[in-house]
């Protein structure tokens, strides 16, 4: 039996404000990019809760989600280790507060910008993945499904016992 594929499960916010959207400048592998405040989802987490915390690690600022803007699926080679990655992403959008001067950003995180829609696309060759400009274009187009479209079931908190 060959092994089960498994894509990484990820959780993004794209908070906009005055028609800039919020993005990080982070080292990874390929060098220093640029991605929608994002990351992977954790154990014990709903993907709500997983933007939220991502968010407030990445940019200290809390991000306040008020829609749901969809699931994405993308993929790409890592030469340099081998490696063949898939990314489900659930993205989130809405506002953020305030930064937070006192919170250290996230390991890897360089700095957060504004950046217009248009900065964005001209932005292209420096994105982490495809999937930051299409998540932006989504929010910007006005796509917007309700919170509750994702389901936690509360077996993510406290796993049910079988046998």
């Amino acid at each position: 039996m060959s092994e089960r594929w498994k894509p990484n499960v990820t959780v993004a916010a794209v908070i906009e404000q005055a028609g800039r959207y919020l993005l990080v400048e982070e080292h990874t592998p390929e060098g220093l990019r640029l991605n929608t405040p994002a990351g992977h989802l954790d154990p014990g987490e709903s993907p709500l809760e997983g933007a939220v915390r991502e968010a407030l690690e990445e940019t200290a600022r809390v991000f306040t989600p008020d829609r749901f803007l969809g699931v994405y699926l993308a993929r790409f080679e890592r030469p340099s280790r081998d490696e063949d990655v898939t990314y489900l992403r659930l993205a989130f959008g809405g506002t953020a507060g305030d930064a937070d001067p006192a919170r250290a950003l996230d390991t890897g995180i360089v700095r957060t910008l504004w950046m217009t829609l248009e900065e964005v696309r001209a932005s292209l060759e420096r994105h982490r993945s495809a999937l930051v400009l299409r998540c932006i274009e989504d929010f910007a187009r006005g796509v917007r499904h309700p919170l509750d479209t994702v389901f936690t079931d509360p077996s993510v908190y406290a796993p049910e016992r079988k046998g």
